[in-house]
This record gives C-alpha cells, structure tokens and sequence, in this order.
C-alpha cells in the first residue's frame, strides 16, 4: 500500500466525565505504560505509511496539542480540527469534509487496540475500491458486542447490517472502532438522521446507508483486544496488559526514586515518581509526576499526582500522599 494515498483521522474530542476523577486529562493522552493512549495510534499509522493526520479536539483540545505539537517528534504531520459540539461520531466524522480529499483511516481516539496487520484491511480497500473497511473482532461474549455495534455479513463476506449497541446479537462479529473510509462516507453523513436511543448522529447508521446504496462494505477480523477507556478500571487494566507482557511484569519510567525495601510487581510506574516508604504496590498503575508517602499496601489502584482510585471498589480514595 502507498500511504500518502491515505489520511488519518483521530476522534480526539470527547469530555470522558465517567473517567473521573481523571477527567481533568483527556481521554486520549492518559498514560498506557507511561505513553499517552494516542501516540500507539499515531505510530500505527505511521508503520502504515500514513504522514498526513488530523486530530479532532474539543474538550481540553489545548492539553493534546501540548504534548503532540505538529507531530514532527513522532515523524508525522499533525492538523487539529476543533468540534464545537458533541453529537456523535457521524457528526464528528461530517466536520472533517472541508479537510479530507482522499480515502482515510479512522480511529476513535479513546480505545486502545491490540491488532495484527491493519495492511489487511488496506489490501481489501484496494481490491473493492470505494466503499468501507471495518476492523472487527470475533467476540464470544454478546455483552461486549452490545456495548459496542454487531456486523453481519452475507455468504460472498460483504456487511449487509451493523446495529449499534445491539439489544439482541445474532453474530460474533464485534465493530472495534477502526474505520477505512472513502470520501462516499459524506455523502451518507448528510443522510444520517438522529437516532432514538442516544439522540446522535451514530457512524453505524452512515455505514448502513453507504450498505443500502450499493457501495462495498467488508470486515476484516484484524482486531484481538479493544478497550474503550470509559472508567478508570478500564485504564488500569490497559496498563495490567503492558506490564503482564513486559519481561519483569513491571515498567518503571525515568527518574523514579523508589524505597529500596518497596516491593513492586505487575504494575507501571511512571517517570519522576517517588515512593517514599517500604510498601507493596501490586496490580497498579502510578501516573508521571506521582509522590506516594502512604505507609499502606496498594493493589489495583491508579494514582496521579492529585487523586487515587481504588479500582476495585470504584472508590476515590484520596491524594496518595495523604
């Protein structure tokens, strides 16, 4: 594939009020073992060959621009698109036409993936043409599937339905987020009513619309794990992944001044962290920037500089040097 055929889209604006108390951060640069959530897909699209991307900010838009800049640290172009409102994905998607001239890959910029070959979903782009190309995954548990959008496909492969947020699942077949799109999709957007349930123009619909004019809608079951970063549980267990596939079970970032009697396993640690006394940290994630001067033992926890979650229970716990 030559990517300078292509455009990447980061959806990057949303205000993520049930990550609280870490909604200060926008979702997009929370840390997953102590890289922001959105440089995984800026270095994806820049394996793919992708240079040009825009990234659609809202919400606190200034913070991912603080630490993206023009994308040149990360060997890409960055533009940045403000939403001035929030009405669902479609109408994120719609605010982007002025930008976008050629076929692009769209990322929801709050889930983190874990994915084989996106150059799969590419080669199927380039066999059909125009139309649309969904990363998907085979999903065993309908419940994840209702809390995303299912995809049912005809015997030749091609998507004849997605439904968002399904009440019934009859396909384990899972839409992740991940998006191959030609320009056609604008044309749907502007046909694309408000739907009953979350009163929003839902990119599912504009799909179905592209399906039912005719244009080629395939799936490709590139994806083996979403996490969309809805809670601060969900953060956590991104980070529990990363640290389980590191060699010790633990990542520690730069100049962390650990208690040598701390006892730290299957966590993340972020850089300029001080632990302050001899206490066992398992299971937990440490933001940069953190001083922990508890006397007591931390297990799935997420800390940060002003605030800790007991992920567990779901409870705000206090400052960690409390």
């Amino acid at each position: 594939m030559n990517g300078a055929d292509y455009v990447g889209v980061i959806l990057a604006a949303g205000k993520g009020s049930r990550m609280a108390p870490f909604d200060n951060y926008p979702k997009p640069i929370l840390p997953i073992a102590n890289r922001p959530l959105i440089q995984y897909h800026l270095e994806t699209m820049r394996s793919l060959g992708i240079s040009d991307i825009i990234v659609l900010v809202g919400h606190k838009g200034f913070e991912i621009s603080k630490v993206l800049g023009d994308g040149s640290s990360f060997g890409v172009n960055i533009r940045y698109v403000e939403q001035a409102r929030i009405l669902g994905i479609a109408h994120a998607v719609g605010c982007l036409e002025p930008y976008i001239s050629r076929p692009f890959l769209l990322v929801l910029g709050d889930v983190h993936f874990i994915h084989r070959d996106l150059g799969e979903m590419f080669d199927q782009f380039k066999q059909q043409q125009s139309g649309a190309v969904l990363a998907t995954k085979e999903e065993p548990d309908p419940e994840a599937i209702r809390r995303n959008f299912s995809v049912t496909l005809s015997s030749d492969g091609l998507v004849t339905r997605v439904v968002e947020k399904p009440r019934y699942t009859t396909s384990r077949l899972k839409g992740v987020g991940l998006y191959l799109f030609d320009v056609t999709i604008f044309d749907a957007i502007r046909r694309t009513p408000r739907t009953a349930m979350r009163d929003e123009y839902e990119i599912t619909e504009s799909i179905q619309v592209m399906i039912d004019d005719g244009y080629p809608v395939h799936a490709t079951p590139c994806v083996d794990d979403d996490i969309n970063l809805t809670f601060p549980a969900d953060l956590l267990r991104c980070n529990l992944d990363c640290a389980r596939g590191s060699s010790s079970g633990v990542i520690i970032g730069e100049n962390a001044s650990i208690h040598p009697d701390a006892q730290i396993t299957e966590s993340i640690i972020g850089s300029n962290v001080t632990i302050r006394h001899p206490i066992r940290i398992q299971r937990s994630l440490v933001f940069d920037g953190s001083t922990v001067d508890l006397r007591t033992d931390l297990e799935h926890f997420v800390v940060t500089p002003t605030h800790m979650v007991d992920c567990k229970s779901g409870m705000q716990i206090g400052q960690a040097n409390g």
